[in-house]
């Protein structure tokens, strides 16, 4: 599968008009329902392959964009959460120079 191709176990015939928020693939155990003994087997399923990884991505990012930027009246929520997200993500990028500034009560 290159870049801009459909997935290999897409058939329109079967699936209709391709979502890009949607798994083609074998269906397996979500992981909620995988008992502990379970998850090294349920792991070792898993495709570790970066390729893979880039696809999981794309469809939990479709799946946030169907879900809270797509519908016709979305309002603020998408906006509030990629500021919130902004957010976290420059705190943790500045944590080492933030800790310093702590509030203490003695200073010797």
């Amino acid at each position: 599968m290159g870049l801009g191709d459909l997935p290999k176990q897409y058939n329109k015939a079967v699936h209709g008009p391709y979502d890009p928020a949607i798994f083609y693939g074998k269906k397996d155990v979500p992981l909620s329902q995988v008992k502990i003994y379970q998850l090294p087997a349920w792991l070792a399923r898993r495709n570790p392959s970066p390729v893979a990884m880039t696809r999981a991505v794309s469809r939990a990012y479709w799946r946030w964009n169907h879900k809270y930027m797509a519908p016709k009246y979305c309002g603020l929520t998408p906006l509030l959460q990629i500021a919130v997200g902004w957010s976290g993500f420059f705190y943790l990028l500045n944590y080492n120079s933030i800790s310093h500034h702590t509030n203490a009560k003695y200073h010797w």
